[in-house]
């Protein structure tokens, strides 16, 4: 069996209009994954109304509320057609309704955000947790221990390494 690379499989909710940057999205995840050194992962993105992810939020986290995202982690093995072994590392909800209104609310801009949010999500199907830490809209870090921020610092970290990349 050979390294066959990462999957990212990319879709909007059933109904939604695709936006004309989603094809621009499994190419960013793959250069995130690569920078994580993640190999043979299949990840899925799903993008969604606020009314779906507050609905997938409350189904799984009893929150009856909106987020701009959702990771699942799936973390099991399976062996594909060809043979080859894949990780299948779960899938990830974002809601284009509530990032672009984060963007405006923490002045940044929306492709910022949404690189934000991909890095984020990946992170988490990486295994990494940011327990009760936030990023405040003054753009600082609050709440949780020096080890729950951990997983900011690093994701700032790569939001600044992909900080020339174009989604939007």
């Amino acid at each position: 069996m050979s390294e066959i690379g990462n999957r990212v499989l990319v879709d909007v909710e059933e109904g939604m209009e695709a936006p004309e940057w989603l094809e621009r999205i499994a190419p960013f995840a793959q250069k995130v994954l690569e920078k994580l050194e993640k190999t043979d992962w299949e990840v899925s993105f799903l993008f969604c109304s606020a009314p779906f992810i507050r609905k997938l939020n409350n189904d799984y986290r009893d929150i009856d509320s909106e987020t701009d995202i959702l990771s699942f982690e799936d973390g099991t093995e399976y062996t594909d057609a060809d043979g080859n072994t894949v990780f299948s590392a779960g899938d990830i909800a974002i809601c284009i309704d509530v990032f672009m209104k984060n963007a405006v609310e923490f002045g940044v801009k929306s492709d910022e955000e949404l690189k934000r949010l991909i890095i984020h999500g990946l992170m988490h199907l990486s295994g990494m947790d940011h327990g009760e830490a936030h990023i405040g809209k003054n753009r600082e870090f609050e709440g949780g221990t020096e080890e729950d921020r951990k997983m900011l610092v690093m994701q700032e970290q790569l939001v600044e390494f992909f900080s020339s990349e174009k989604i939007l």
